[in-house]
């Protein structure tokens, strides 16, 4: 019985370092990737541009956001919006930047064609059709960029090997704890393992703040139908694109993304709906973060520590280098103001994460919007069924 008891307890200090060591490689991996991108020269590659902007509806920083994109240190592009019917709330807002940048050539086009249940890709699919030049820019409605943000992501498209082009993003979240829990919780442990995924594999999947990519490479892999069923669609239109033999490059610039004020449910409710989504795209993956979660691993040997100078150490052990890849990561790194000023969040996150990630295995269903699915094989089927858009002609039209 005795010896049965040590076994046990050498196996939970065993498995409860791995988190311990993989916080440590993060970190070196987020050292690693940064240093060398803050060093790099980009290819002086500017061809004309098409920004694509599927909307719907508007939040506490639209019109920012929206005027970013009419902000830029970029010789030759467009601005397309879409929204699912001219109701939205978002289309006041792109007429007053159609009216408030007269320099820049910006189309609105209200409907799409129905190619499955994923609305934002039905508008992307009529978007691409609409574009008029081959380097198409995706980014979702509530992203703010710099200036510089397209040479940036452009420029890696020089090279006719990269297939795709991909951002970090960092928080720009109201006063709320949910909201900045979520911005917290992207920048110091989701972005750490994209970069590790990056250090050890390539990246081989996209992150949906931004995606630029060719009308080449989006033939390749069957067009925005392709994925028009999908939840995941950054991550699919990005690893089919590996898939196909393009490259996946990270950008050096991140993007900025709002996480607006929510209820308890309204947080729970996404929160889940996003850890089903990578469950869901990568399966092993997903339940290898088990062995990532440092928080769970080191109470667990604490409690079962003979000696409290262990049980310390391993809560130790899990502060120092959990805060150490959050800080190199998120705000060395991506440099995200909302987990500079709530890094005191990062062990209730860790802790809520954790809970959520069990809670995420419980069903293959997710809510989005007022519409709940079912995903079977990766696609969305639509419990009771969903309304059928149709395409509707462009409202405004651009002007040079």
């Amino acid at each position: 019985m005795t010896a049965h008891y040590a076994i046990w307890h050498d196996a939970v200090f065993l498995v409860a370092a791995a988190p311990l060591i993989y916080y440590a490689l993060a970190t070196l991996a987020a050292l690693r990737f940064f240093r060398r991108e803050r060093a790099r020269i980009l290819a002086d590659y500017t061809p004309p541009v098409s920004v694509l902007k599927p909307v719907r509806g508007v939040d506490f920083g639209s019109y920012e956001n929206f005027a970013s994109f009419c902000c830029q240190e970029y010789r030759d592009y467009e601005i397309l919006f879409a929204v699912n019917d001219d109701g939205d709330a978002a289309v006041p807002v792109i007429r007053r930047i159609i009216a408030e940048f007269p320099e820049r050539r910006i189309r609105l086009f209200v409907g799409a064609e129905h190619l499955g249940a994923n609305r934002k890709v039905n508008k992307l699919a009529r978007l691409a059709r609409e574009a008029r030049n081959e380097v198409l820019v995706l980014t979702d409605g509530d992203v703010r960029v710099g200036p510089r943000f397209l040479r940036e992501v452009v420029a890696p498209l020089a090279n006719r090997k990269t297939g795709a082009v991909t951002c970090f993003y960092r928080g720009i979240a109201q006063k709320n704890l949910g909201a900045e829990i979520e911005a917290v919780g992207a920048s110091s442990d989701f972005f750490a393992g994209v970069l590790m995924a990056g250090w050890t594999e390539g990246i081989t999947f996209a992150l949906g703040a931004s995606i630029a990519t060719t009308k080449e490479w989006l033939g390749k892999i069957g067009g925005f139908q392709a994925i028009a069923d999908t939840l995941a669609d950054d991550y699919e239109l990005g690893n089919r694109i590996a898939k196909t033999g393009g490259e996946v490059v990270l950008a050096r610039e991140g993007v900025w993304t709002m996480y607006p004020a929510q209820t308890f449910r309204g947080f729970w409710d996404h929160q889940v709906r996003w850890a089903r989504t990578v469950r869901l795209c990568r399966p092993l993956s997903y339940a290898g973060l088990l062995f990532t979660q440092g928080l769970p691993w080191a109470l667990l040997a604490a409690l079962v520590a003979p000696v409290k100078w262990i049980a310390g150490a391993y809560l130790l052990a899990y502060l120092v280098l959990r805060f150490a890849v959050a800080w190199t990561v998120g705000v060395w790194g991506v440099g995200d103001e909302v987990l500079r000023r709530r890094f005191w969040l990062v062990p209730l996150r860790d802790a809520i994460h954790f809970v959520i990630w069990l809670a995420s295995f419980g069903s293959n269903r997710i809510r989005w919007g007022n519409l709940e699915y079912v995903i079977r094989q990766g696609r969305m089927v639509p419990v009771g069924g969903v309304e059928r858009p149709v395409a509707k002609p462009a409202q405004d039209v651009p002007r040079s």
